[in-house]
């Protein structure tokens, strides 16, 4: 299996990489093209500000390139995030996947959430074999507003969507790769998934 790692400057790759390694996957890093296009499993990371991950996925054409993909793309964190509509931070617009908007915790809550919640309300073969109400592992300041396209939905001061899927798009607010074994069972599920799922 060809999996890509789309490598744009915004992400923690390594941890997602490793992460792959232990599922017996070699995943490569690249930013070509062709070389994403090929590939039967793209992940889309992001880690950092929308705004300025945005400026770097124009620079290098991905922006376009992205939405046009036909085989499973999992975004994680801030790639989910790109894949919305727009987000309030640095007021960004996304590549449109996910017809959701991207807004900010308020203050009356610790932000960012960090640490361990729990995801429920599981729908897509994303979530084989994991059980409703299971931990995971997040990071974040904002988050996308439910729609019809949520897979998954986590309480933190609202209830919101943590993770979404329209067609062959996924994306996951918290990080699989750092969720011991349960994120990595998502990982695995997403490395199984047919390209009609």
């Amino acid at each position: 299996m060809k999996l890509v790692i789309i490598d744009y400057g915004a992400g923690n790759i390594k941890s997602i990489q490793f992460a792959f390694k232990r599922l017996g996957v070699d995943a490569v890093l690249s930013n070509n093209a062709e070389e994403i296009k090929a590939a039967d499993k793209v992940i889309f990371p992001g880690v950092g500000e929308a705004s300025s991950a945005m400026k770097m996925l124009k620079k290098s054409g991905l922006d376009t390139l992205i939405p046009t993909l036909k085989q499973p793309v999992l975004g994680i964190c801030l790639g989910m995030q790109l894949m919305c509509l727009h987000s309030e931070e640095g007021d960004t617009d996304g590549l449109a996947i996910f017809q959701t908007k991207v807004k900010r915790f308020s203050n009356s809550v610790k932000v960012p959430q960090m640490g361990w919640n729990v995801i429920k309300d599981l729908k897509s073969d994303l979530f084989k074999g994991i059980k409703e109400n299971e931990y995971m592992y997040l990071v974040h300041s904002f988050y996308a507003e439910h729609c019809n396209e949520t897979i998954a939905a986590t309480d933190y001061e609202i209830n919101y969507a943590s993770a979404l899927q329209h067609e062959n798009f996924y994306g996951v607010q918290f990080h699989p790769e750092k969720s011991g074994k349960e994120g990595e069972k998502i990982l695995k599920n997403f490395l199984e998934l047919n390209t009609n799922n």
